[in-house]
């Protein structure tokens, strides 16, 4: 997929510049970013992003210095500069895009609060769809941000065509410090959706046997409200780089000749297994965003790795196990073959209904609200059947 990313905030912005350093290292180019903040000081801290790509707002109002965690001023500011950010947008391309990506911490001020706005915006112009990537603050952070968090996701949800969730507070390692773990978290973000977004590029080793391009990602993600990802990996067994002979000699022998391994097992069965293990662990482990996986309506399995280690059979067996377990019958997956010396498989729960960590979330928000805002109430019907106003109609 060809993705333009947008970073939001301060946490949006660290993340988009790792999303382009890490595709410059793979020189897979299928990556576009710029950052928006409302302050200087986090836009001059990016390595990736070139300067002209870097777009300040607000300045007239909080001086470069940031919104702190005032989310409501975070969308005043983007609705008043809107045009600044899509002439922005503009000026570097958009002829050749699948989908916007628009990163924010959901907990700060400016990514919280400006996301939705950018959003909506972009949807109005293009045709392409506008996903967003949203953090959830853990609750160590404290309440304010909880706060900001559902209030924000109560108006994404409404925006966004399609919102996937990555929460701190499932990633944090015990005793860590969520300042020390944030490098951590967001190569755990970039790794799993770097895969993701990749798929369907022609690589250095051509397509897969069965190719998940552009739409397929968006056909699973068109019903909108909040998704979830699963990652597993394993080490390859085939390491090293291989000239266009032994590739295609590889290619032969795993298509027609099925020779016992070392076990006595046959190879095409043995990574098949590979292949199915990798998805079961991908659901069932550690997801972006804990949730019931069953309450998911459609689902997209992708395996990336070697193409010696990839298998068609595994593929649609692994589809076919992840049918039986999600609430919806719609499941479409493929391959991805890269040269690496692991294996990966990436499992996409799009349109969950059940995820105990956004109940939580919306509870400790209502607590919160008399104490952070002194408007009148005006209680919505969010995501989850809870009542959290939104940053604007």
């Amino acid at each position: 997929m060809r993705i333009f990313f947008i970073g939001f905030g301060q946490a949006g912005g660290k993340i988009v510049d790792m999303f382009i350093e890490h595709d410059r290292r793979l020189g897979t180019n299928s990556f576009r970013g710029m950052v928006v903040n409302t302050a200087r000081t986090d836009l001059m801290g990016l390595r990736n992003i070139a300067m002209k790509d870097r777009v300040l707002i607000g300045q007239t109002v909080v001086k470069g210095h940031g919104v702190g965690t005032d989310n409501a001023a975070g969308a005043k500011i983007t609705l008043e500069e809107i045009d600044t950010v899509v002439s922005a947008i503009d000026r570097m391309g958009t002829h050749d895009v699948d989908a916007f990506i628009i990163i924010a911490g959901l907990g700060g001020g400016t990514g919280s609060g400006g996301t939705p706005v950018l959003a909506r915006q972009l949807k109005k112009i293009y045709k392409e769809p506008v996903y967003v990537i949203g953090i959830l603050p853990a609750p160590e952070e404290g309440r304010l941000y909880t706060y900001n968090a559902a209030r924000s996701l109560t108006t994404l949800v409404k925006e966004a065509d399609n919102t996937f969730l990555f929460d701190n507070s499932a990633w944090k390692n015990e005793g860590e410090s969520i300042k020390s773990a944030f490098r951590r978290l967001n190569e755990e973000i970039v790794r799993r959706f770097g895969v993701l977004f990749r798929a369907g590029e022609v690589g250095k080793l051509g397509v897969g046997e069965m190719v998940v391009d552009s739409s397929e990602v968006i056909n699973t993600l068109r019903g909108g409200g909040i998704s979830s990802i699963g990652y597993a990996r394993a080490e390859a067994k085939t390491k090293g780089k291989k000239t266009r002979f032994e590739g295609v000699l590889t290619n032969i022998r795993k298509t027609i000749i099925r020779r016992p391994n070392e076990d006595g097992d046959l190879l095409g069965e043995d990574r098949t297994a590979k292949v199915i293990s990798l998805v079961r662990r991908a659901m069932l482990g550690r997801l972006t965003l804990p949730c019931d996986f069953s309450s998911a309506q459609r689902a997209l399995v992708l395996v990336a790795g070697p193409p010696e280690e990839l298998d068609r059979k595994g593929v649609d067996k692994a589809k076919s196990w992840v049918e039986e377990n999600i609430g919806g019958v719609e499941v479409r997956g493929g391959d991805y073959p890269l040269q690496s010396n692991y294996v990966a498989a990436v499992v996409v729960l799009a349109s969950i209904g059940n995820a105990p960590r956004i109940q939580e979330l919306l509870d400790i928000a209502k607590e919160t609200r008399e104490s952070v805002s002194k408007s009148k109430e005006n209680p919505q019907r969010s995501i989850f059947e809870e009542g959290i106003e939104p940053l604007f109609e």
